[in-house]
């Protein structure tokens, strides 16, 4: 078995918005995040949106290893473009009340290897 400090992982990530917050927060993904994610080396999987009545955004990005991830969102939250456009989307309150993440490792059937 791999050693799942050293093989490519997944991040999975649920961000719980706050109340009249989440399409700022789709925007800023959409226009900000995830191009600021790119130049540190993150690889986005995919994005959605959970059903029902406290919708969150739910996504996955790839990182080489969890120690590369380590430095990747290390450069990410120092990065000057990520700051003003945090500052900018939260000019009227906090968009995020809770992030939940968790790393994957893929399985030796999984589609993802």
């Amino acid at each position: 078995m791999v050693s799942p400090l050293a093989a490519e992982v997944y991040e999975l990530r649920t961000y719980h918005a706050n109340e009249g917050k989440m399409e700022g927060l789709l925007a800023r993904f959409r226009d900000h995040t995830t191009k600021i994610f790119e130049s540190h080396g993150m690889k986005n999987i995919g994005y959605w949106l959970s059903e029902g009545d406290d919708p969150k955004l739910i996504y996955i990005i790839s990182h080489k290893d969890r120690e590369t991830a380590k430095k990747n969102w290390k450069a990410f939250v120092a990065d000057p473009k990520w700051k003003s456009a945090q500052k900018a989307s939260e000019v009227n309150g906090r968009l995020v009340k809770k992030v939940e993440k968790v790393f994957l490792t893929p399985t030796d059937f999984s589609k993802l290897k």
